[in-house]
């Protein structure tokens, strides 16, 4: 992986002028309080990062333009090669590809069902990179379950949102965190907070994920790709879920 840190020239032009996205705090709570009382109303998480995101996106952004390569990865369409089922069916088993494949089968999912629920092409952003960039991490999300290992229970997507939260620092995200792991808590247990806070922990160690080239990580067995992007095992996390749902093995 190449240092994101590391002094370069800007791969492709900046988003200028800077963003001016204010705030939504009461349209973010109102969206909350309708995800607490239907989970399953996926669309109110966007518009509670809409709500509370600011310019995290457009920071994230500048970060990731410093990349030496990062303006080929935006040249690519993330979602195009998820949505080649029949391409990741025929990796071999245990790579990345094959895995989300089984992942998405299995979940009775598409790699453009996140599309239609976050609506990201709000209309407001001129910089098509800025767009392609926003477009590509939304696309990445599922990956992040599978390479993660956290599944799309609700205990498992806390925790990827707070791997996520220190990958991103949306503050939208973390609203949601907090929220959730009261709410969680009450059913599994104060656990939920230490495989929460092991989940941000094991983020800020990873390798940032954003500037991950995930069309040749596809190829990849999983395991090499957990070592290459320096991503933990969720033990926190699949122990209360083991304890709690005998027989549940890890993937």
């Amino acid at each position: 992986m190449t240092n994101a840190n590391a002094t370069v020239a800007p791969s492709f032009a900046p988003a200028t002028p800077k963003p001016n996205h204010r705030l939504a705090p009461i349209k973010a709570m109102k969206a909350l309080k309708r995800l607490i009382n239907d989970p399953e109303r996926t669309e109110e998480v966007f518009e509670i990062l809409r709500g509370l995101s600011g310019n995290s996106l457009w920071h994230s952004y500048e970060r990731f333009r410093q990349i030496p390569g990062s303006g080929e990865l935006l040249e690519r369409n993330l979602l195009t090669t998820l949505s080649d089922r029949d391409r990741l069916k025929a990796l071999p088993a245990g790579t990345l590809g094959h895995t989300y494949y089984q992942f998405i089968y299995n979940e009775n999912l598409s790699a453009d069902g996140l599309v239609e629920a976050s609506e990201f092409d709000e209309g407001v952003e001129p910089n098509p990179h800025l767009l392609a960039f926003g477009e590509r991490n939304r696309d990445m999300h599922d990956l992040w379950h599978v390479t993660t290992n956290y599944g799309r229970d609700t205990f498992g997507e806390l925790c990827l949102l707070a791997f996520t939260y220190a990958q991103t620092r949306n503050f939208g995200i973390l609203a949601i965190i907090i929220i959730g792991a009261l709410k969680i808590a009450r059913e599994r247990g104060r656990g939920v907070f230490g495989a929460a806070w092991q989940a941000y922990r094991d983020g800020k160690n990873a390798e940032w994920l954003p500037a991950a080239d995930w069309e040749a990580l596809l190829e990849l067995p999983l395991s090499d790709v957990r070592e290459q992007l320096r991503v933990a095992a969720p033990e926190r996390y699949r122990d209360i879920l083991n304890s709690q749902s005998p027989g549940l093995s890890a993937a």
